[in-house]
């Protein structure tokens, strides 16, 4: 298939969390996120989610491997790399438009989970029982004297429907879920949102770990008036005993496979195979760009070579 110019005027975004490296699972999302934005005429832009500044700290050098791998890759992007710990007075002006939905909550993360009436939900979810959604403002005064509080949404439990472009027709039940943490770093569902719609990105690809998230994203983008991307999730990469790579894989690097003699037309050929774009050992993102079809790309796990996994 020929790659569709000048089609529409969105983005697709790439937005690794600078901690670690990024692995082979990772690098492969990327690639995909850029041909899916290429292939339809889409911008393609680079964000860097570093709200959590301790955790960042304690990984100097990351983002900039991160991106360095991207650029070696031959991922370009438009305009600036944009920077999640820049945008605290954005992320501010947004919640200002919510106050009246948003209240404080005292709760631990133990404390929800002791909660008889938050199991488990089947995605790893658990949702919020609603502990201080109806607190007064003495118990409220009280609590501010023992921690500092959070802030959730109130949603009233409302059920959310999309349509996924891989994953197919989600409907959801959304909690009230935490737009501020109680270390004051606003949450990623609430970030992300109004980043994307900053960047004017219309197109999310990312891996279905990220799935259970998305109707809290989408639902949240409505109440602040705007639009609601396409999201596609792909199915992760798994090892040969069908466990997901993880932070601990990282060692399945670029830097890894490079001084291992994989060459980047080879690796971009390996990634093209496991979208279902290519047979070939060796292509580029051009020819990838040109070949790119939602249709074509598995809808199961890609579990990668034994020979590829870290340790071996």
């Amino acid at each position: 298939m020929r790659r569709t110019v000048n089609q529409v005027t969105g983005a697709g975004r790439f937005a690794p969390t600078p901690t670690s490296p990024l692995h082979l699972g990772n690098l492969r999302t990327a690639v995909a996120a850029y041909l899916a934005a290429r292939h339809s005429g889409r911008q393609f832009h680079w964000r860097v989610d570093d709200l959590d500044r301790d955790r960042i700290q304690a990984a100097r050098g990351i983002a900039e491997g991160q991106l360095d791998d991207l650029t070696r890759l031959g991922l370009t992007h438009d305009g600036p790399v944009l920077y999640q710990s820049d945008r605290e007075l954005a992320y501010q002006t947004a919640l200002d438009q919510l106050s009246d939905r948003v209240y404080e909550c005292f709760c631990s993360r133990r404390e929800i989970a002791l909660a008889a009436q938050a199991p488990h939900a089947s995605d790893g979810l658990r949702p919020y029982p609603g502990t201080c959604r109806q607190l007064s403002t003495a118990d409220r005064e009280q609590l501010r004297q023992e921690r500092p509080p959070a802030l959730r949404i109130r949603t009233d439990d409302v059920v959310y429907w999309l349509t996924d472009r891989l994953a197919g027709p989600i409907d959801q039940p959304i909690d009230d879920f935490v737009i501020r943490r109680s270390d004051g770093i606003f949450a990623y569902n609430f970030a992300v949102v109004v980043d994307d719609a900053y960047q004017r990105v219309d197109q999310v690809v990312r891996g279905d770990d990220l799935l259970s998230s998305t109707p809290r994203q989408a639902w949240l983008a409505e109440q602040l008036g705007l639009p609601v991307p396409d999201y596609a999730h792909l199915p992760l990469v798994v090892g040969p005993d069908g466990t997901r790579l993880a932070k601990r894989d990282g060692a399945i690097s670029l830097d890894r496979l490079i001084n291992q003699g994989w060459t980047v037309p080879r690796l971009l050929g390996l990634i093209g195979q496991s979208l279902g774009l290519t047979s070939a050992d060796e292509t580029d993102l051009a020819a990838l760009t040109d070949q790119f079809d939602w249709d074509r790309i598995p809808l199961k796990p890609w579990v990668l070579p034994p020979e590829l996994v870290a340790g071996n």
